[in-house]
């Protein structure tokens, strides 16, 4: 069978469990849903491979690529030490993916990475002693660095904490409430917490109605530490900005019983939720939705000099944005 003539269903045990494997590494399985990101799948796998504590297993489920992203999986598997297997299937997206992952996984600890990122080579280690010293913690999560499609680190979510990289330990309500998520390459996952929820399948953003039950669950435990990686690149759902926006009002009107607001107070949250996608924008160089956008709810700001500053950047030309960009991504490298 090969993977031009038959995508419907591959099933590729590449590696058998041994006894010392299970025992000493039962308590992690990890999960990389693949699709079309042939460029970096291999740094992800390695990245794995790589851990200090490897884990039990290591699935990969190739959501019907349409590159060659299966056989550099197949690839790179076979220089994996531990469990792995891979399925390649037809394209059902990212939701079922994770639903289907999550099925047929074991032991006490969950993650799973996009196929685009990677993880520092301590992230299963620290993880796992995050979780292990917070048994009242759902997950755990922290920063990550940003990388570009060259795999250049030339910033991190640490570098934001003024703003909307200020990510809380224990309570992640008002973090989420305002339409901010971790960075899924960061999360870490108890089992028997998302035992009692799901990812929602009809969702185009995977992770932030996930959160958003996850935080009736237990609480988030914070590592302030940077170790993992998100990939920044053309193509990534995360860019685009008034999708994610979308689907955090619909999660948030779906699942608006366990919010614990009333309608009025969630008109305000989102109302600001909405600003602050607008600053987005206009730091991404949309000039013309962010102004729409915060025309329509410039009552969303933090205040009147907030708004002189978002007046003021629109006169600024993207060329002299951007250089400054360049120069700030050199510093951060060297």
């Amino acid at each position: 069978m090969t993977f031009a003539v038959e995508c419907a269903f591959i099933f590729i045990e590449l590696n058998p469990m041994n006894a010392a494997a299970i025992e000493s590494n039962s308590d992690v399985f990890v999960v990389v849903p693949s699709y079309n990101h042939a460029p970096f799948i291999e740094t992800c796998l390695r990245s794995i491979i790589g851990q200090t504590r490897s884990p039990k297993k290591l699935l990969v489920i190739d959501d019907g690529s349409k590159d060659n992203s299966p056989t550099i999986i197949a690839r790179v598997l076979k220089d994996c030490p531990f469990d792995s297997e891979l399925i390649v299937r037809e394209n059902r997206g990212l939701c079922r993916t994770l639903n289907q992952a999550f099925e047929l996984s074991t032991g006490k600890y969950f993650a799973y990475i996009g196929s685009d990122d990677y993880w520092l080579d301590r992230f299963i280690e620290r993880r796992v002693e995050l979780l292990e010293g917070r048994p009242n913690a759902a997950l755990g999560y922290g920063h990550a660095y940003f990388v570009d499609e060259n795999g250049r680190e030339y910033d991190s979510t640490a570098e934001y904490i003024s703003t909307w990289g200020n990510y809380p330990d224990r309570d992640p309500r008002k973090m989420l409430l305002r339409g901010i998520a971790p960075v899924s390459s960061t999360l870490f996952y108890r089992r028997s917490a998302l035992e009692v929820v799901s990812w929602n399948e009809d969702s185009r953003l995977e992770d932030y109605e996930l959160y958003l039950k996850m935080m009736q669950v237990g609480e988030f435990a914070f590592d302030p530490a940077i170790l993992s990686a998100w990939r920044q690149h053309g193509y990534n759902t995360s860019g685009d900005t008034l999708l994610m926006l979308d689907e955090v009002i619909a999660a948030q009107e779906r699942n608006f019983d366990i919010l614990g607001l009333t309608r009025d107070e969630l008109a305000v949250i989102q109302t600001e939720t909405k600003y602050r996608y607008a600053r987005e924008l206009l730091q991404n160089g949309r000039k013309g939705p962010a102004l729409g956008l915060a025309a329509a709810n410039w009552r969303g700001a933090p205040g009147s000099v907030d708004l002189l500053r978002f007046g003021f950047r629109m006169l600024i030309p993207m060329a002299a944005v951007n250089a400054y960009r360049r120069g700030k991504r050199a510093r951060f490298s060297a």
